[in-house]
């Protein structure tokens, strides 16, 4: 069985460094709050190309506290508007909804499967407030016209970063391409940790302080509370594992783009929809996603030839039992991306067979 990711095998390569990693922060005896932490944060703001990171405790607290942190600022208040992709995952409108704001759900372009631009402008009112551009299996987004439009309408631009980690735009990281990002470093992205993790990017020093207070209960300070908050802080034991794999994270996004070349390169089969960018360097392909109108039979026929995939994401957040409020809603081309999307296994630790492999058997596919 080829397996979609094989977590085991994506962290033996840095097994000896991770087992130090972590003894240096069992023989510290600080657990919250240390010094891995504030070296990862300053680690990763370099590698980001920012002035701030705050580490939190997963990808979905990264936004909320964003947009939570832009309300204490004065710039968001109940019920505006945030403009965000229809077809990402349910964590990018759970962060939304968390905060008491509205989701404005915008339709993706079918080519890159990111937020289009110009639904983006027929989907402006006075209570807009944010555009929420989601940098979708590991592909910047259009940043440039996201700008200038969040410009012209005196809107915040915050990055959806969860998939992203070390894509370029324009000679940028993604997570320094708006006013601030949020990224996940749940197990299975580019950068994993070995639980639950996550951090905010920003260069906007006031916004850095004020999240910096949220994410521990409203407090810098033990037992003075500035603000009415909750916990969520990136561990010690994530933070030096995180450190460990942030060495290594360059050469395994080239790894990812050598494979996805190869994908792109010897798939040939008509039946068969593969991703489309503008430049390699945009796309750290965090997800190599294939588009099919028979998609459960190409997963079945897969699975039988002893090939895992996934579906990123079966069901979009609008058709879902917890947005029911949504459901009215008329988005074909979400839909379609939806029922028609089938993740191929890609990562750092595969071999080039096991994607010749795969290949050869899409290309016999009937």
């Amino acid at each position: 069985m080829i397996p979609f990711l094989d977590l085991k095998r994506l962290n033996e390569k840095y097994k000896p460094e991770i087992e130090l990693a972590i003894k240096r922060v069992l023989d510290s005896g600080w657990y919250i709050l240390g010094n891995e932490l504030k070296l990862f944060e300053k680690e990763f703001a370099k590698f980001s190309g920012v002035e701030y990171c705050i580490g939190v405790g997963n990808g979905l607290d990264a936004l909320i506290l964003i947009l939570r942190a832009y309300k204490e600022l004065g710039l968001l208040e109940d019920g505006d508007e945030i403009l965000v992709p229809a077809n990402t995952y349910i964590a990018t409108i759970l962060a939304i909804t968390e905060n008491r704001l509205k989701p404005v759900f915008v339709e993706p372009t079918l080519d890159s499967y990111n937020i289009d631009v110009v639904k983006i402008k027929e989907k402006i009112t006075n209570i807009t407030k944010a555009i929420l551009p989601v940098h979708l299996y590991g592909q910047v987004c259009d940043m440039d016209s996201i700008i200038e439009v969040a410009k012209k309408y005196n809107l915040l631009v915050i990055e959806d970063a969860a998939q992203s980690h070390g894509a370029s735009y324009k000679g940028k990281k993604a997570g320094n391409l708006g006013d601030a990002a949020g990224f996940s470093f749940y197990p299975g992205k580019n950068l994993g940790a070995l639980g639950d993790a996550g951090a905010i990017t920003t260069n906007n020093q006031e916004l850095a302080k004020c999240i910096t207070y949220l994410r521990n209960y409203g407090s810098t300070e033990k037992y003075i509370h500035k603000y009415k908050s909750f916990n969520s802080r990136l561990d010690e034991m994530q933070a030096a594992v995180l450190r460990v794999k942030l060495k290594y994270i360059n050469q395994e996004i080239k790894k990812r783009q050598k494979l996805a070349k190869l994908y792109l390169e010897k798939i040939d089969n008509n039946k068969l929809i593969l991703p489309k960018f503008n430049k390699i360097e945009n796309h750290v392909f965090h997800l190599f996603v294939i588009r099919t109108k028979q998609r459960d039979k190409l997963q079945k026929y897969l699975l039988d030839k002893n090939i895992q995939t996934l579906i990123h994401y079966p069901i979009p957040p609008h058709k879902q039992l917890a947005y029911k409020e949504f459901s009215h809603l008329q988005l074909p081309i979400t839909e379609k991306i939806h029922n028609e999307v089938l993740s191929l296994p890609i990562s750092a630790v595969q071999t080039q067979k096991e994607i010749e492999e795969i290949i050869k058997i899409l290309n016999d596919y009937a």
